[in-house]
């Protein structure tokens, strides 16, 4: 297996200029992220980011799309999703995260909770990007097909489905 990861786009801090960045990812990449996220598919990925420095840190600001496919928690039907999310993520050297890493309590404001660390004057704009995917897949995603699947291996009863019979249930104290 390759350390390369599967929608790779290095930048360097020096050649950061104001114009946004948009990556995509084409049909193999795809392909290798829905293999590595474990989906039936990835069909589109996509990212336009405004990404600027301050002192040694860097900040991408956008939004990310992506289509994909995966399968229903309960049925193992394909599910097509769309993703459409705003996505903000702040690199900062390697040696910063590790220094604090030593510390025995950590708190993080809500600014450092996409931090990622980089070495050199190169960061992976690509593999956050495909991080920041992994993070927005519902691991629990149900079809339309889910509360008969549910009926017909007996998860559920008949008159127990649907979210009237949730709401019901939640009247009489079950």
């Amino acid at each position: 297996m390759s350390d390369t990861p599967e929608f790779s786009r290095p930048f360097d801090i020096r050649g950061i200029t104001a114009e946004p960045v948009f990556l995509e990812a084409n049909a193999e990449e795809c392909a290798a992220l829905a293999k590595r996220f474990g989906l039936v598919a990835v069909n589109a990925l996509s990212a336009t980011l405004d990404v600027a420095v301050d002192g040694e840190d860097i900040s991408a600001k956008g939004t990310m799309d992506a289509d994909v496919v995966q399968s229903c928690a309960i049925s193992g039907d394909d599910l097509p999703v769309t993703i459409a999310e705003d996505i903000t993520l702040r690199f900062v050297p390697a040696a910063t995260l590790e220094a604090s890493e030593e510390d025995e309590e950590i708190e993080l404001a809500e600014d450092e909770l996409d931090t990622i660390g980089y070495e050199g004057t190169s960061f992976d704009l690509g593999e956050a990007v495909a991080q920041s995917l992994a993070l927005a897949i519902d691991p629990f995603a149900t079809g339309p097909n889910a509360d008969s699947a549910r009926r017909d291996h007996g998860l559920i009863e008949e008159e127990a489905s649907g979210p009237l019979a949730d709401a019901l249930r939640g009247l009489k104290g079950d």
